[in-house]
């Protein structure tokens, strides 16, 4: 029972380093249970392991997202047992929506709720080297109860190991000096053409969205520095063409991310090795295409590439004990 909590505990230590760097905020007690409040589920409780919360940037609602937070070895990765967690989960966010109880230990008073369930699954052994995307393929999705209105998210081992290496380059960076203080800095949601960012100074954190999204940009101001306004964008693909590269560099010039004055570094985790190459080629194909000549080509290339040093996070169960203990 001992260690089957210390590797429980796993999952809620990275889950809080993790989300903590995306500036998403913890609400209420951690590993609680409430009361169910649909007698079709046929269950006297639904479990909270932790609660947390970030401020949208194209809505005036504050998202709170519910998590279940699962501490697995290779072995014990399965789609039975997937389907089981998500199938826990959809009955709880069902619930989430109407209990009164839940609402009033989590949500802030004079805010506008949205509702979120996340199954966070950590492989705590790091040595699952299957492909998740087709396990998750054999859940009976219409079987879930998931609300209209909420949804849920899964982030498997190969989603975490990417946001915890995008995690750690982020305190790296800032150790280094260069990125500066956390509060100086804030993922970018730019205003679209139908959407307006309403909360740009409260919805600063990284929502569920763009971590799933093929890139993560992080924006942040050094108002000391020669050019004080910078982003850094976690590209999640591998580089292996120029197409992927010309899709990015597209959006970065329609936000006026590229720009001689700001900053602008792309970094990729897996990168395949001719990546760096084909990024300079998709920069030149790109002036080419639109005819943009030397100071478009001078912008472009200033964009400066790198490549993230992979980490795995790993926990001792034996440590986790001594600190229970």
């Amino acid at each position: 029972m001992a260690e089957t909590i210390n590797l429980a505990q796993m999952a809620e230590l990275l889950s809080q380093e993790l989300f903590g760097e995306f500036l998403w905020q913890r609400s209420g007690p951690m590993n609680i249970n409430w009361p169910c409040v649909a007698e079709r589920h046929k269950s006297k409780t639904h479990p909270s392991d932790v609660v947390f919360f970030y401020d949208n940037p194209y809505a005036r609602s504050r998202t709170y997202v519910n998590c279940d937070l699962k501490s697995y070895g290779k072995d014990s990765i399965s789609a039975g047992a997937v389907n089981g967690a998500l199938t826990s989960l959809a009955r709880a966010l069902a619930c989430v929506e109407v209990s009164e109880e839940w609402q009033r230990t989590f949500v802030h008073e004079h805010v506008s709720p949205e509702f979120c369930g996340l199954l966070f699954l950590y492989n705590h052994d790091g040595e699952y080297d299957r492909d998740f995307t087709q396990l998750l393929k054999g859940v009976d999705y219409e079987a879930l109860e998931t609300p209209r209105r909420s949804k849920i998210v899964v982030l498997g081992p190969e989603d975490i190991f990417w946001l915890d290496n995008v995690r750690y380059e982020i305190v790296q960076m800032r150790g280094k000096g260069i990125l500066p203080p956390q509060e100086h800095c804030q993922f970018s949601y730019p205003n679209l053409v139908r959407k307006v960012n309403v909360q740009p100074d409260k919805a600063r954190a990284a929502t569920l969205e763009m971590l799933t999204a093929p890139w993560i940009t992080l924006e942040y101001l050094k108002p000391a520095a020669t050019k004080p306004k910078g982003y850094v964008v976690f590209f999640r693909g591998r580089g292996e063409s120029t197409d992927e590269f010309l899709y990015l560099v597209d959006h970065l010039l329609h936000y006026q991310v590229v720009n001689p004055e700001i900053e602008v570094q792309v970094k990729l985790l897996d990168a395949h090795p001719m990546a760096p190459a084909l990024f300079d080629k998709a920069l030149d194909q790109y002036v080419d295409e639109c005819e943009g000549g030397d100071d478009l080509k001078a912008r472009l290339h200033g964009i400066e590439f790198s490549t993230i040093s992979q980490v795995k996070t790993r926990f001792s169960d034996i440590e986790i004990g001594m600190r229970n203990g």
